[in-house]
This record gives C-alpha cells, structure tokens and sequence, in this order.
C-alpha cells in the first residue's frame, strides 16, 4: 500500500471549482440574502441610541428572568460601552441573529422529519456526526470560494457548524412525548399533522428550546472564526489582538464576547423555561381568574338555595 494515495481532497477541489463556474448564481442569490438581513438588522441596531438600546434590554430582562437578570444586562451593556466595543458587539449580534435564524428554521424542520421517520434519522444523523467533528476552520475555504469575502461566508460557516443541536434536540424532544398522550389524539380522529401541531411540538416544547439555545451558542462561538474571513465585528478585534500581540484588546473584545453569550443564553433559557417576572403575572391572573370564578360559583349557589 505504499505510495497509494486516494485523491479525494482533489476529488472535493475539483467538485468546488466545478460548481464556481458552472453554478455560482445560487450563491450568488444567497450572498445577496444574507447581506441584505444582516444590513437591515445591523442598520436596526445601531440605530438606536446605546442608552435607549440598554433600557430595552434591562426592560425585557426584568420580565424574563427578574430584577437581578437585569441589574446584570444593564451593567455588561454598559461595560461594553466603557471599553469603546458597541460598534463590534451590535456587528456580531447581527451576524449571529442572522446565522442563528437560518440554523433554527434549518434544523427544526429536520428534527422533525428524523423523529417521524427511522429511515429519515438513520440518513440525518451521520451527516451530523460529521458536522460536528469537522474542525471549523475546513468550511471556510469551500464558504471563501463560494460567497468571497466578508459576513457572508462567516454566516454560511456558523450556520453549518451550529445546526447539528437543534436537529438532535428537536428530534429528541417530539420522540420523548408520551405515547399514550399521541394514542389518545389518534383516538379521537385527529391528522397526523394535527397531533404533530397540537401535541407533540408543544410537548417537546422545552427540548427545542434547549437545541434554540445551543445553536444560539454556537453561532456566537464562531464569531472569531468568522473574524477570519473579513466578517469583522469582536471577532476582528480577536484577530487583530492575536497579530498584534494586544492584551487590552484581546481582553475587551473577549468581554464583549461574554456579556452577549450569557445575554443570549438567559433569555432563550428563560423563554423555554418561561421564568421571569412575565410568568410571575401570567400565573398570578390566572390563580385571580380561577378565585374569581370560585367566587362567582359559590355565589350563583347560594342565591339559589
């Protein structure tokens, strides 16, 4: 077996170059989508003044998660402020929203179809596996060829690197429904699609939410990754630390880094979890909803007796 090589790095080159000039405009199409999302919601962000952007976030944390959740987003915004890195954080909150949303409606389709079909899962899964042990870097050479450089190949990479969990955990989640609970629903004449809508997906509810927070995770851990190829935001100031061999920029940029993973990660815990002052008031009006109704009902039977 000596000196036998098999080509297939050159196999996979050759297919690359193939579909450069034979079939570009597909991606030309898809460089035009993501830039145009990634532009309306950058331009969206800042947009808004700091102070008012801050406020929001304090607001919308209160609700989800309590006074303490927002003490701490208030504080981490403001920091990012301090150290002069709202420019790059709102750039990288972008690209990871953008990144973010095609990998969730990628993958829950996909979770789906592989809890409701053997054959579907038994097909799905490897190409995940490889997904995941695929090192990072190797899909930003197919991604720089294809989109050229700046947020779109950045955006192609994250998506392919984040999906796997929200494939895997949506799968997991419609699988884990009680069988009993989907035997009822057929029992009583509901569609397939029905049971799918109205039984299962609000059951399985909390695991698409868990696999909504890890590819969230995902897309931001590739922020530096996607600094490579010219995306910029915190992950260019990464890099730039890296060649420049700048402590202090490092630092803040890998504090920008921080404060928006754990921002993200709590909110989407929180949404999944429905914890937070919004679930407080929820459950509060309707315990008043149901008192009211008891009162109602022992006074609709003592006027009768």
């Amino acid at each position: 077996m000596d000196g036998v090589r098999i080509p297939l790095g050159d196999w996979v080159a050759a297919g690359v170059d193939w579909v450069i000039n034979n079939a570009e405009a597909p991606f030309v199409v898809l460089r035009a989508i993501f830039l145009g999302l990634y532009n309306l919601i950058n331009d969206g962000l800042t947009a808004l003044p700091p102070w008012l952007f801050i406020a929001m976030v304090v607001i919308a944390a209160l609700f989800a998660r309590g006074w303490v959740f927002a003490l701490g987003s208030g504080l981490g915004l403001f920091l990012i402020l301090a150290v002069n890195q709202w420019q790059n954080s709102m750039d990288t909150l972008a690209l990871v929203l953008v990144a973010a949303f095609f990998a969730v409606i990628i993958s829950i389709p996909l979770g789906i179809l592989a809890a409701r079909s053997r054959l579907a899962s038994a097909i799905i899964r490897p190409i995940l596996d490889f997904l995941q042990t695929m090192p990072a870097f190797v899909y930003l050479v197919p991604a720089l060829l294809l989109f050229r450089v700046g947020v779109a190949p950045g955006i192609v990479a994250t998506i392919i690197f984040a999906m796997a969990p929200g494939v895997r955990l949506t799968e997991l989640g419609i699988r884990s429904v009680d069988a009993e609970v989907v035997e009822a629903g057929e029992a009583f004449g509901a569609t397939p699609r029905r049971i799918l809508r109205q039984i299962q997906l609000p059951l399985a509810m909390p695991s698409i939410m868990a696999g909504i927070n890890q590819v969230i995770m995902l897309s931001l851990s590739m922020v530096v990754i996607a600094g490579l190829v010219g995306a910029g935001g915190l992950g260019g100031d990464v890099i730039a630390s890296l060649s420049q061999l700048d402590t202090s920029l490092g630092v803040e940029a890998g504090l920008a880094v921080v404060v928006l993973a754990i921002l993200l990660d709590r909110f989407t815990n929180a949404f999944g979890q429905r914890r937070g002052l919004y679930a407080t008031l929820k459950e509060r009006r309707s315990a008043a909803r149901e008192a009211a109704g008891e009162d109602a009902r022992e006074l609709a039977a003592s006027t009768t007796s």
